[in-house]
């Protein structure tokens, strides 16, 4: 599933001033932004999400891990329940 992205048209003044503003919603994933100055484009602002989805080319076997893990709803798990699930792998290996 592909998701749609808005591309927003801001002034450098205007993303200067709005700056906390715009972090907010490209935070949010669905809205980059492209700052111009005196009317010529100079820098894209987006998510990290973003970026990391659609410009980082990552392994086909690292995305079908995550793919898979957010099926199973592990992509929600915090660091603790990470280190217990990793702790009682590593015990139930090392008992065979």
């Amino acid at each position: 599933m592909e998701t749609k992205f808005m591309t927003k048209l801001v002034d450098a003044l205007s993303a200067r001033t709005q700056f906390g503003k715009l972090l907010k919603e490209a935070e949010k994933g669905k809205t980059r932004f492209l700052v111009s100055r005196r009317g010529k484009p100079k820098v894209v602002i987006l998510g990290v999400e973003d970026y990391l989805k659609n410009f980082i080319k990552q392994p086909e076997i690292l995305t079908t891990i995550q793919f898979s893990a957010e099926k199973a709803g592990l992509d929600k798990m915090s660091d603790e329940e990470i280190q217990a699930e990793i702790s009682a792998y590593r015990r139930s290996k090392s008992k065979k």
